[in-house]
């Protein structure tokens, strides 16, 4: 674990599977999160790009097979398509745990590649439940009055990593969050809305400043995720 350049009150611990009591300023995190951009934009971007043309490409592919089946009924063929893209949806998510560990790489300043994007897949049966449990629970909870939805976002927004850096089984992961997130949500909130307001943004010049805004997020996970847990898999 390289965290020999940084400072001991910056990095936090687990213990048993909960958070050693934390605390952080909002600016502080976001401050080091924009410092931690530089060194990152190049290998989140090239991933990302590569992931989205893979995907891409993926989906067209399956669209050019369906098509050689006309005789198919417009409503299978509507409900394939869906299925389709639900499963595209589902491969996606340990490439994106993987460019979630970029940030955490970077917020203790290890080598940090593109090719962390692919080097996680071991992990995808854990972190495709607890995508879709996330997203259920998450979905439930805007229906019952949005508050619930909004809280149980915030809550689990560290399982994926939690899931890789500690080996913790889904369920497991998801309860850390949660457990971990509860004992400074408000400043995780507000940490997360004013990183949602520079995204916005950045968006507006015809959106070229989402070269820096979407390095940052994944920079900002990593710094949180460091101060609250530490960093173990490096």
């Amino acid at each position: 674990m390289q965290t020999n350049q940084i400072n001991s009150t910056l990095s936090g611990s687990i213990q048993e599977g909960i958070a050693a009591p934390y605390d952080f300023q909002v600016m502080d995190v976001i401050k080091e999160a924009w410092q931690r951009t530089s060194g990152l934009k190049g290998s989140v971007l090239g991933a990302g790009a590569l992931i989205f043309v893979a995907l891409i490409a993926i989906s067209f592919a399956s669209m050019l097979v369906l098509d050689l089946f006309s005789a198919i009924d417009e409503g299978l063929l509507s409900v394939i398509t869906t299925l389709i893209s639900g499963i595209l949806s589902l491969l996606s998510y340990p490439f994106f745990a993987g460019i979630i560990m970029m940030g955490l790489h970077r917020a203790i300043d290890a080598p940090v590649s593109y090719k962390m994007a692919f080097s996680y897949f071991s992990y995808t049966l854990p972190i495709i439940i607890a995508s879709l449990c996330i997203s259920v629970l998450v979905t439930l909870g805007f229906l019952l009055l949005i508050i619930p939805g909004i809280y149980l976002s915030i809550a689990y927004m560290f399982t994926l990593p939690l899931i890789i850096d500690k080996n913790m089984d889904f369920w497991q992961a998801m309860e850390t969050s949660r457990r971990a997130a509860s004992q400074h949500w408000f400043k995780l909130f507000f940490t997360a809305a004013l990183m949602v307001i520079i995204y916005l943004v950045s968006v507006i010049p015809l959106g070229l400043g989402l070269i820096w805004s979407i390095p940052m997020f994944i920079a900002l996970q990593g710094v949180l995720y460091r101060r609250i847990f530490g960093i173990d898999a490096v």
